[in-house]
């Protein structure tokens, strides 16, 4: 018998050697075309948030997808955290690491009020690079981070280790072995 994490997972791609050789990118634009695996997979995320969300703080670009559902689910507003340069007005900015390469996430200075349950969603984590650019943004606009969310992790790489060892409830839908 299936499970409907097993079905869940069997909608996710997998692309070897993309961006480069020696990646595994899990593709979850195949899960977002199957309108039931997409309306299961933000029911899914929904059902593990059992407190008040004011924002859901989605990262570009495939975390706008389930984040911009999730948050329309749970009632809350929609935070864009972009790739640096991609907003217009004020921004605020963090550099970071992911497992193959640096970039610099940023969002308006506006965009959270002091005090604002913020919820991280993205499609997958792998270092947790990428997530904890988003809560330090997110810190530095005196923000509450309630949790992180995402589809898929990559425990290998360690994100969920990291963001664990910053105090932020993170919760992954599935995993994958390796990279």
């Amino acid at each position: 018998m299936t499970s409907a994490a097993d079905e869940l997972r069997a909608l996710v791609r997998t692309v070897p050697d993309f961006p480069k050789p020696g990646i595994q990118f899990r593709d979850i634009t195949t899960l977002l075309l199957d309108s039931g695996g997409f309306t299961a997979t933000v029911d899914a995320l929904a059902a593990t948030v059992d407190e008040p969300v004011d924002l859901v703080a989605a990262i570009e670009a495939r975390g706008f997808a389930i984040g911009g559902a999730l948050a329309v689910k749970l009632g809350a507003g929609l935070l864009l955290i972009r790739k640096d340069g991609k907003l217009p007005g004020a921004t605020i900015a963090e550099d970071y690491a992911l497992e193959y390469g640096t970039d610099r996430l940023a969002m308006h200075v506006d965009a959270c009020a002091p005090g604002a349950r913020v919820l991280i969603v993205d499609d997958l984590l792998a270092t947790g690079g990428t997530a904890l650019a988003a809560a330090r943004l997110v810190g530095r606009a005196r923000g509450e981070i309630v949790g992180a969310r995402f589809i898929v992790d990559l425990p290998v790489l360690g994100g969920s280790k990291a963001l664990a060892e910053a105090g932020i409830d993170t919760l992954s839908l599935m995993e994958f072995a390796g990279d």
